[in-house]
């Protein structure tokens, strides 16, 4: 398939939000958490890089939410693409999806692996059930903080939904949580171990977590992750 660009924006320095829509199909279809293949020809030979959907399923279209690697083979190209343009695609796929029944979690993420929660999230399945839901998000600084308003909305609007930003560079002025993540476990965690584990960044920061979770007596089925250089 061939995805089209509709629109990107900066949400944050060298992070976009990214539109597209996909021309063959009327319903694109996808479970949150999924993720989609991108391929395109640098220096002549093919570059396929996957990335995690940031939205729910919404006729033909998609969202990612995706940041500019210097040195990287697809993301400053498309950080270039211009409405109008496309891109040879494959998927959706991938199994980081809510377990069902879905029941009390805590989502983990660092950087653009705020993408999937960010999916979750606008499912109506996730955002009505009845779970209490944990989002404990890093970033290094405050502008960083991805989506923050829509966090910030679920905390006031949707009962039982705790948003837990933490920065590892704070500006002056911040008053919020500092650090990285795995300094906040158990503030998110809230004493409880029959909780779901939901774990999304950097294959370190979820190597990190994940470790941290067994130590502190978490079966291994609690804990589901998606990692990415």
């Amino acid at each position: 398939m061939t995805a089209r660009l509709i629109r990107s924006e900066e949400i944050a320095p060298e992070v976009r939000h990214f539109l597209f829509e996909v021309p063959q199909v009327s319903e694109l279809s996808f479970e949150p958490g999924q993720f989609v293949s991108f391929t395109g020809v640098q220096h002549g030979k093919p570059v396929t890089r996957a990335y995690s959907l940031a939205s729910a399923p919404s006729g033909n279209q998609f969202e990612l939410c995706l940041n500019r690697v210097k040195e990287g083979l697809l993301s400053p190209w498309l950080f270039e693409l211009q409405p109008g343009g496309e891109i040879a695609m494959q998927g959706p796929m991938g199994y980081f999806t809510p377990r069902n029944p879905f029941r009390d979690s805590v989502f983990v993420a660092t950087g653009t692996g705020i993408a999937p929660f960010r999916s979750y999230l606008l499912s109506p399945a996730i955002l009505n059930s009845p779970a209490r839901i944990t989002l404990l998000f890093g970033a290094r600084h405050e502008s960083g903080i991805l989506y923050r308003e829509m966090f910030e909305w679920l905390g006031e609007h949707r009962p039982g939904f705790r948003f837990l930003p933490t920065l590892t560079r704070p500006e002056p002025g911040w008053g919020g949580r500092t650090g990285r993540v795995q300094a906040h476990l158990e503030e998110a965690i809230a004493g409880r171990r029959d909780l779901d584990i939901y774990i999304c960044g950097l294959k370190a920061m979820v190597d990190e977590v994940r470790a941290l979770l067994k130590q502190s007596g978490f079966d291994r089925k609690q804990i589901l992750t998606e990692k990415f250089d």
